[in-house]
């Protein structure tokens, strides 16, 4: 150690730190840190051509060498500054067009430590090295903001000319019904009863959101659906009148008994005249313009994996064919539909063919064949473009069961790849966060995905911690209730399997 004022010009304080660190050979690794924000590397998000500072913290006096081994090449740092308790150093790097992996080593004496994205280790796994990806740039409105998720039946009813009106159609058996006390609790098959929240009554409250500090409003599911939840879309191209506008509201409820949805002619007139649907998407449009005045973005729902059984290119309930609008055939109706190849079917049995694939088997959520249907794929990647444009300017895109888009991974892949390149050349700064459970770093590699739902570093953690049980079923571990230690290191080790560039944005 070199000290260049002499140890009789040190203080009092430093000559017993310059003691203790004399005391080695040991490194002090909660000391040890780097991270992808600016701070430690600079650019965080290079282009192609630019030189990145990478810096590593150390602990002060205590490390005699740092390298960062960049591509598995090394190369050593330099130290560049001392403050408080730590040392820090730093290397510069040339980035071109082609990913970079890098981690750390730090030497005192004959004792080496490696640092990557899961900390300091004795054993160097390279899976959680720090990556940079030239040119992959995420959203700077989205980094740390505040996001307030809206479910917008349960949120606010700010128009009760657009509520689901007791008997208006039948859902899985049964009539959907209008919750007239919020504070009851929902059913079990709450699907079918709607309280009435919509876009109106999310504008009434934006002042409430705004004391909140919330930064961006995240919308589930706002396009035609049955449900109560919307991801059982049953029109992409437009906003559930139920949320947005109903200008032409005649025709029938249904009977008592009846399941039968052609004779839902109140229903049918809502949500497949072109009059309500135009209305409700200006007032959309109208709406996001409002969010955003308040300094707030909108990230809306995305469910591109599976359709609805009600929806138009099925028409399972025959509610298009029963409109007084111009509607083509659905797939479940004929075999000539020319939606036919958006549904895989295993039989032939039409007309009315129920043997087509849905998602987790579950016939009110047919599974889209992309891979059998160009039409299918340019129509939900124009989706995508169209509602982060003009007039409608959303902010970006959260993804339903992204990984399950498709029958292969690879074609998952190619498809999130084209959507990509599409929504960010119609607005560069949306935002594309998808739902994953399980490993995202495949979609996380600069040409798919920004980002995803934080479930496997923050919810799944703090539910193992609260309940002692998985989110999804009756698995338990006693063990994790209450477990601080169990706790953090479910949260970092996930969290290291994150890009920096991924976490920072993640909701």
């Amino acid at each position: 150690m070199i000290i260049s004022a002499g140890v009789e010009n040190l203080t009092s304080w430093e000559r017993k730190l310059l003691y203790m660190c004399n005391a080695r050979p040991t490194i002090n690794t909660r000391a040890l840190f780097s991270d992808a924000t600016n701070d430690y590397r600079c650019p965080a998000e290079p282009m192609p051509g630019d030189t990145v500072k990478i810096r590593l913290r150390t602990g002060r006096y205590n490390v005699d060498k740092a390298y960062i081994y960049v591509n598995n090449v090394e190369y050593p740092m330099t130290k560049i500054k001392a403050v408080g308790v730590f040392d820090y150093y730093e290397a510069e790097i040339k980035v071109n067009n082609d990913k970079l992996y890098y981690y750390f080593k730090v030497e005192t004496g004959k004792v080496v430590c490696y640092y990557n994205q899961i900390g300091a280790i004795k054993e160097l796994n390279t899976y959680y090295n720090f990556q940079i990806m030239p040119g992959f740039k995420t959203p700077d409105w989205a980094k740390g903001a505040v996001m307030y998720q809206i479910f917008a039946d349960r949120f606010c009813d700010g128009d009760k000319s657009n509520n689901v009106l007791d008997d208006e159609y039948s859902y899985i058996g049964e009539h959907v019904c209008q919750v007239k006390d919020w504070d009851k609790y929902p059913a079990n098959m709450g699907v079918r009863e709607f309280y009435g929240g919509d876009l109106q009554g999310v504008l009434d409250k934006l002042d409430y959101l705004s004391e909140l500090g919330v930064e961006v409003i995240y919308f589930n599911p706002l396009f035609v659906s049955p449900s109560n939840h919307k991801y059982d879309i049953q029109d992409y191209d437009y906003i559930d009148p139920h949320f947005g506008v109903i200008v032409k509201d005649d025709g029938e409820l249904l009977k008592e008994g009846d399941q039968n949805n052609t004779n839902a002619t109140r229903y049918i007139n809502r949500v497949t005249s072109k009059e309500n649907l135009k209305a409700s998407n200006e007032f959309f449009a109208k709406a996001v313009e409002q969010i955003h005045s308040r300094g707030m973005k909108v990230i809306i729902d995305g469910v591109f994996n599976h359709c609805g059984s009600f929806n138009k290119w099925m028409d399972r309930e025959h509610i298009y064919s029963s409109s007084d609008d111009d509607y083509a055939c659905g797939a479940y109706e004929k075999y000539e539909s020319p939606y036919h190849s958006f549904f895989k079917f295993y039989g032939n049995q039409w007309p009315d063919n129920g043997s087509y694939d849905g998602w987790w088997g579950h016939d009110t959520l047919p599974k889209l064949n992309y891979e059998d249907s160009d039409t299918l794929e340019k129509y939900i990647i124009d989706i995508g473009k169209k509602w982060v444009s003009p007039p409608y300017n959303v902010d970006g895109w959260r993804l339903d069961v992204a990984a399950d888009l498709g029958y292969s991974k690879e074609y998952n892949h190619t498809f999130w790849k084209k959507f990509r390149q599409a929504v960010k050349e119609a607005n560069p700064e949306a935002i594309i966060l998808a739902e994953n459970y399980g490993d995202s770093y495949d979609w996380l590699q600069g040409d798919e995905w920004d980002t995803i739902m934080n479930y496997d570093a923050f919810m799944e953690p703090v539910t193992w911690f609260l309940t002692g049980m998985e989110k999804h079923s009756d698995e338990m571990r006693p063990d994790s209730l209450g477990n601080p230690d169990y706790f953090f290191g479910a949260m970092h080790h996930n969290m290291a399997r994150m890009g920096g560039q991924s976490y920072s944005i993640s909701m």
